[in-house]
């Protein structure tokens, strides 16, 4: 039986390998054959099998894969060869032969050639000592900070025991043997000086001075763009050499040869590594040249191999910090920062013009300067200033030098850029580097880098600025350790995984009011000419949505035409086609910011976002943003909160989104073409929710249109629950509607614009006052371009409504008296009664009272002969009114009891006007009582439904009975 840690963990027997299970089982056994022998506690290993927080019943998932690996060693004998897996109170030990583990027989090798006095015998060890190893070490485990340490430590002797097998070669003459075993690792180290330095030594001396040049040139070119860096002293004296010049440093294969010590790994790991050179970078030449003569002078004795590694858990429970202490650091000497070195800044400069925000200001400040690692998320759309606000407090807070005297750390991660965000491993490295750690002492895994990077700041009050991050899990491995770090980070996104995760306290960011834009557009113009034209400026503020950038670039143009008053510019920007272009300057603009966000969205919400461009409204819902994509509500829904999680579209508590105009002029301009498929989505779903709502609002109507017969079924039917929620959809829909009677029409589907007009009939009479003619008149030329006579008359007798209603009685005749006659063409005895009140309604106010109450008898038996009580009733109605005007009031009496009757309850405005017509009639009669009674009835009703024109109808009829009634 083999244990095998040095490449894939794994247990061999003589008829293969044992069936291991899942990673957490790998690296359960990889985390006790670290120690074979030792205790291990059950804090440690949960801490290595769980990468993020442990779940509730981790120690319970723990003991279950403890009992399956005993089941399989012991189902394979494992007793026989001395291997026994134990518990011991809170932890386990796996005892075993140390023989039996691949990674103690390399220890020991690497240990024998350390002890050899020929160069050839020093070879035959480290070849038999590398052999062993099939992999990277550790291969097939979970990710975590505590195997990620032991497979680092484990690799530096390895890659330790390489340079000391090819000086081995290079002392036995072979140094073409040499270069071979050394370029591999230079390639898969390019970073590595010591590496790179021996192999062009090696090629150097092997014949192949140009290759040995080149890679040199090579790695110093990488060492610059990747680090900024010159070569060290042993890369510079490698090259010296290859050149025919005393070398400034021993070869490095003295880093294999030197005395080991132990590395301390925090909380988790004792690992013992070969001591690399430590000496500072700003070494004398002298020093240097007398290093090179030593080693000159040492080059022909044998070369002491580095001792074994140890890797041990310590028996002490890790703290609270174990997962993020489990991890390597390089030797203790070269990690703590000179005291002479001063707190690092890596802060962008303060931004200029900046004003306003104090609110958010004060907000940052309560957040940040807290104890207990606050971590705090600036979140705003694009152009809102997230980045200058954030540098703005950091450089504020910095100056004072109370809350973090140990420095502020910056970094762009570029999440919605042009230009490639950064890898963590270079973030965190240069967060290394501004903390005082050299560059040779850096380690080279992600997880080994974090770990320091925590570790190091666990002890510091520091502020860490993550600006422009696009996802929570760019962020999480560049939170800080410690308490007393602070921690500001700055997106497009809500990033809701990172207040989940780590309790980030959101602070959202909107666009500027009015008075801190005037400011900022003050700040670059000046205050006179900004304080010569307030309203000007206001309205800028309003058409760049506050938006910092925005008012920004406007600032910009303005003050490249000195002479140019705010309000000429504001009357460019006004023009919806010209604005973008206005709000773009070089490669800065509200475009460039726009098109950066959705480059990053899902694919389900960016075509939802490119589709907004086609909605004829400014907010949408789920079951509209359903039919422009397509798709079921739910789908549409969560890509509508995608959308609001990246600003792009703000949210309501009736659950509606609505874009900034700025963002709705950029869907546009990514609008697919052809468009026709999702406005006729569009159009069919307005006009199957019309059709509801105004069912629901007046359940005792007929439909005022059948839909058109290749009307697209929706997939969700909107559910509206009484006549207040049919009514309140109207209002919220109300500029959709309009739009989309616009859009139909100028698609040439003039079959949907007359429908969805007359569909907002419930509205229409609700509100008639609110400016409807427009649309009625494009509603009344889409009918007669399709040539339909009812539509044409319920067209022209609610336009004629609507104009006799605003007091333009001559225009409201024109189309009113041909109403009732394309209704009969028609054959729709409803439209015609309609129209026949209507137009008799016009004809009263006119005068015309004998064909007034000619034409209102008539709707009243065209409504009887239909049976349609609703129909009566308004006919009844105005009949009443009519006879009221021309002194019946008797028949007046009648005919407004009669509607009465016909009148549902839920009908509140309509039984408000008949009672009145009532109370006015009793009065008239010489039946004070009876009027006061219905008029009170009717003045409570109106008060209670908001009816204001009720309520002063019913007033006015009151206050004209004798006092005493």
């Amino acid at each position: 039986m083999e244990f095998r840690i040095l490449g894939t963990v794994a247990v061999t027997t003589e008829t293969g390998e044992l069936p291991l299970g899942p990673a957490k089982r790998s690296g359960l056994l990889a985390m006790l054959l670290l120690r074979p022998g030792g205790v291990v506690r059950v804090e440690q290993l949960i801490a290595a099998l769980w990468e993020d927080e442990p779940p509730l019943h981790a120690k319970a998932v723990l003991q279950s894969h403890v009992s399956r690996l005993r089941a399989l060693l012991a189902a394979h004998d494992a007793e026989m060869y001395g291997v026994r897996l134990t518990t011991q109170g809170s932890a386990y030990s796996l005892q075993l032969p140390e023989t039996l583990l691949d990674a103690h027989r390399f220890e020991e090798l690497v240990a024998l050639a350390r002890l050899q006095h020929r160069p050839a015998d020093t070879v035959q060890m480290l070849r038999e000592a590398l052999s062993l190893w099939q992999g990277p070490a550790l291969t097939g485990t979970v990710r975590s900070a505590p195997l990620e340490a032991a497979a680092l430590a484990l690799e530096e002797l390895r890659i330790a025991s390489v340079e000391g097998l090819a000086e081995a070669y290079g002392q036995l003459g072979e140094h073409a043997r040499a270069a071979a075993v050394l370029r591999p690792e230079a390639v898969a180290h390019p970073l590595r000086e010591s590496l790179a330095a021996a192999l062009v030594l090696a090629l150097g001396r092997s014949g192949r001075q140009s290759d040995a040049l080149d890679h040199y040139h090579r790695t110093r070119r990488l060492l610059a763009d990747e680090l900024g860096v010159d070569p060290g002293p042993v890369l510079a004296g490698a090259y010296r050499t290859i050149l025919g010049t005393p070398s400034v440093q021993p070869p490095p294969q003295a880093a294999f040869a030197g005395p080991a010590r132990p590395v301390p790994v925090a909380d988790a790991l004792t690992v013992t590594v070969p001591v690399t050179d430590e000496r500072p970078e700003a070494e004398t030449a002298a020093e240097a040249e007398a290093t090179a003569d030593a080693a000159s002078r040492s080059a022909a004795e044998p070369v002491p191999v580095a001792g074994p590694v140890s890797v041990s858990v310590p028996d002490s429970a890790p703290g609270p910090d174990a997962a993020v202490a489990d991890a390597p650091a390089p030797p203790t000497g070269s990690l703590v920062p000179s005291p002479h070195l001063p707190p690092p800044n890596l802060l962008p400069r303060l931004p200029r013009g900046f004003t306003g925000r104090e609110a958010e200001l004060g907000a940052l400040d309560r957040v940040l300067t807290g104890d207990d690692a606050p971590v705090c998320l600036l979140a705003g759309p694009a152009g809102v200033g997230k980045t200058a606000l954030a540098v703005h407090w950091a450089h504020r807070r910095h100056a004072r030098e109370t809350r973090f005297p140990d420095g502020v750390l910056f970094a762009d991660l570029r999440g919605f850029s042009d230009t490639p965000a950064p890898e963590t491993p270079a973030v965190l490295r240069e967060f290394l580097l501004a903390l005082g750690v050299p560059s040779r002492s850096i380690p080279e895994t992600t997880a080994a880098m974090g770990a320091l990077y925590r570790s190091l700041a666990a002890g510091r009050r520091l502020l860490v600025v993550l600006d422009n991050a696009r996802t929570s899990a760019q962020v999480r491995p560049l939170l800080p350790g410690g308490d007393h770090c602070a921690t500001l980070i700055t997106s497009r996104d809500r990033l809701g995984g990172l207040i989940a995760s780590d309790a980030a306290t959101p602070v959202p960011l909107h666009p500027l009011p009015p008075g801190d834009a005037a400011g900022l557009l003050a700040a670059v113009l000046g205050d006179e000419r900004v304080a010569a034209e307030p309203v000007a400026a206001e309205r800028l503020a309003g058409l760049c949505d506050g938006l910092p950038l925005a008012l920004r670039v406007t600032a910009a143009r303005l003050a490249e035409r000195p002479r140019a008053a705010l309000d000429a510019m504001a009357g460019e920007l006004a023009d919806e086609h010209r604005r973008l272009g206005l709000l773009d300057i070089e490669d800065t603009g509200v475009s460039a910011a726009l098109r950066l966000t959705v480059r990053h969205l899902p694919a389900p919400a960016a075509e939802l976002f490119r589709l907004i461009g086609l909605h004829t409204g400014t907010g949408l819902d789920r079951h509209t943003a359903a039919a422009l994509t397509g798709t079921t509500p739910d789908e549409a829904d969560t890509a509508l909160s995608r959308l609001a999680a990246a600003h792009l579209v703000t949210e309501s508590a009736e659950g509606r989104r609505t874009p900034h105009d700025l963002v709705r002029l950029y869907a546009r301009t990514l609008t697919p073409e052809p468009a026709a498929e999702p406005l006729g989505r569009l159009l069919d779903h307005y006009l199957h929710s019309a059709l509801d709502a105004a069912a629901a609002a007046h359940p005792e109507s007929k439909p005022c249109c059948a839909l058109p017969a290749d009307v697209r079924p929706p997939h969700a039917v909107r559910e509206f629950t009484d006549r207040a929620a049919a009514l309140a959809w109207y209002e919220a829909e109300r500029p959709g509607l309009e739009g989309a009677v616009t859009a139909a029409a100028a698609a040439g589907l003039h079959d949907r614009a007359w429908r969805i007009a007359l569909l907002l009939w419930p509205v229409i009479l609700q509100k008639v006052g609110d400016g409807w003619v427009p649309l009625l008149e494009q509603c009344l030329a889409s009918a007669e371009h399709e040539d339909d006579p009812d539509a044409q008359s319920r067209a022209r007798a609610l336009l004629g409504w609507v104009l006799h209603e605003e007091g333009r009685d001559d225009e409201a005749l024109v189309h009113l008296e041909e109403a009732p006659g394309l209704a009969a063409r028609a054959g729709d005895v409803t439209s015609e009664a309609i129209a026949c009140v209507n137009l008799a309604v016009a004809l009263n106010g006119n005068g015309a009272h004998e064909r007034a109450g000619l034409l209102l008898s008539r709707a009243v038996t065209l409504a009887v002969q239909v049976k349609h009580p609703p129909t009566e009733a308004l006919a009844l109605h105005h009949l009443a009114r009519h006879c009221l005007d021309t002194g019946a009031h008797e028949a007046a009496l009648s005919h407004a009891v009669r509607a009465l009757d016909l009148t549902s309850p839920d009908e509140a405005a309509r039984r408000v006007l008949l009672q009145t017509a009532s109370g006015e009639a009793l009065a008239a009669l010489g039946r004070p009582d009876e009027a006061a009674d219905l008029l009170g009835q009717a003045l409570r009703t109106a008060e209670k439904e908001g009816f204001e024109q009720g309520a002063a109808a019913a007033r006015k009829v009151l206050e004209r009975l004798p006092a005493d009634r």
